[in-house]
């Protein structure tokens, strides 16, 4: 009699973590629909959707310009140390470096550190005011919290986070190619040859940058939202966000990677 409540027990606790994060999963998509709808309707408020580019974007581009720029060169410093030692030539580097940047690396580190930055900003900003109980007062005015605070920061962080992506993707391939020729003497016409990458890698790259840009302010705002609890609370919604926003570019960049390679016929 006592192996049925047990086993009963063993299933709610294994299946209240799948609920949970299904139910969390629902409200995203209900909250980018809002986001999404926040712009349909009109709600683009031009100043604000320019002030949240420059926050996003501006004040992020040396924070992502020096990261991209030292992974370049430790990218290409270890990668070419080991082609040097197993097979004597290390022509290859830069064309084989460029293509998994354009595709992959580049926009997906770019997002990676957006994520920590103004995924950790956003959720800050919206949880400071819902504790102090001005996302109710904005309700209590007439104004949808989701047009007001989600959809400016949502438009902006899909343009901002396409531009970073180019500009780190860039920088990291330009550090790269200094490093190949200072410490390995490789040509810089032979280091920078783009023959190797497609339209294909590109818009690839280009559309995952853009997902990415749709899902940080979508769950920064969603942790934001449901802060609580005072200082404490909003403490704990940026964490949330940040582990949120990281986690979702590596399940993305995933995804969208074996959607090109067996739907699309992309050869990465």
């Amino acid at each position: 009699m006592s192996a049925e409540p047990t086993r009963k027990s063993i299933l709610e606790k294994l299946g209240a973590p799948v609920v949970g994060a299904g139910r969390v999963l629902v409200e995203l998509a209900a909250l980018g629909a809002s986001a999404w709808a926040g712009l349909a309707r009109g709600q683009r408020r031009p100043g604000e959707i320019l002030r949240q580019m420059h926050a996003i974007g501006n004040r992020s581009f040396f924070f992502v310009a020096v990261t991209m720029g030292f992974f370049g060169m430790i990218f290409v410093y270890q990668g070419a140390t080991q082609l040097d030692r197993i097979a004597g030539d290390v022509s290859l580097m830069g064309r084989e470096f460029i293509k998994v940047l354009c595709k992959d690396i580049g926009p997906s580190l770019t997002a990676m550190m957006l994520a920590t930055r103004v995924g950790a900003g956003i959720a800050a900003e919206i949880g400071s005011m819902n504790v102090t109980e001005q996302v109710d007062a904005l309700r209590m005015s007439g104004v949808r919290p989701v047009d007001y605070l989600i959809s400016p920061r949502f438009l902006a962080a899909v343009v901002m986070s396409v531009i970073l992506a180019i500009f780190g993707t860039a920088i990291a391939y330009a550090a790269g190619g200094i490093t190949a020729w200072v410490y390995f003497e490789l040509n810089p016409r032979t280091y920078f040859d783009l023959s190797e990458v497609t339209v294909a890698h590109v818009a690839l790259g280009l559309t995952k940058a853009a997902v990415y840009g749709t899902n940080i302010p979508i769950i920064a705002g969603y942790c934001g939202l449901r802060a609580h609890g005072g200082s404490e609370g909003v403490g704990q919604a940026t964490t949330a966000a940040v582990i949120g926003s990281s986690f979702a570019v590596l399940i993305w960049d995933l995804v969208i990677s074996l959607l090109a390679s067996s739907l699309l016929g992309i050869r990465l």
